[in-house]
């Protein structure tokens, strides 16, 4: 199938599993999942797949085994698309629309001493930068793990300490209930915005 925009109905689903996150409620509207947020997720991702490359798309079941929520169910749909190590584009559903993202979301000590020591380079640092605030001020908004504290190694009156803090980094941006999510527009705006994060990914790859 075609990319025709997620239905309203997709985003009533979430609105009612945030109340209702049992197993009943599932079974009794799960064909309301398959047609309304996987079925378009999917055919989503087939539109975007020939730029970008396959997408993951996660399992709508939570993992409660070590955890003290046990609800169920996830109250969104994600996908991801590998670029490199736990690297790539984001684009998820929820209740309160549509999120897309870029980045990395979890790094090795290994990795991460190389990312570290690319942001503090000169060169490479202030490419970085620069490239995040062209982002941010095309609506992206700059997140991911930080420590609390220098990292061991660096001064905490570096040029660029706070980027030196991440343990993992990445850019979110939100069409929320904006109409053209639920219009076969959506595919060409992500298409747009996720080009717009190639190059940081690109840093992060080539550094990383």
């Amino acid at each position: 199938m075609s990319f025709t925009g997620f239905p309203t109905a997709a985003l009533d689903f979430y609105d009612d599993l945030e109340m209702d996150n049992t197993k009943t409620f599932w079974n009794e509207h799960k064909h309301v999942y398959e047609e309304s947020v996987k079925a378009p997720m999917a055919a989503l991702l087939a539109e975007l797949e020939a730029e970008f490359g396959a997408a993951k798309l996660f399992r709508p079941y939570r993992d409660v085994r070590f955890a003290k929520d046990k609800t169920p169910y996830k109250t969104h749909q994600g996908a991801f698309i590998d670029l490199g190590p736990s690297t790539g584009w984001y684009v998820q559903l929820s209740a309160p629309g549509v999120r897309v993202g870029a980045g990395f979301y979890e790094a090795s000590a290994d990795r991460l001493a190389r990312i570290r020591a690319a942001i503090d380079d000169d060169r490479r640092g202030k490419e970085l930068e620069k490239l995040l605030g062209k982002l941010q001020k095309a609506g992206w908004t700059l997140g991911g793990e930080k420590l609390k504290t220098s990292p061991r190694g660096w001064d905490a009156d570096h040029p660029r300490i706070e980027l030196l803090r991440h343990k993992s980094m990445t850019l979110g941006k939100s069409y929320g209930f904006e109409p053209i999510i639920h219009t076969p527009d959506l595919a060409d705006q992500i298409r747009h915005d996720w080009r717009a994060t190639r190059p940081f990914l690109d840093w992060l790859t080539t550094n990383g």
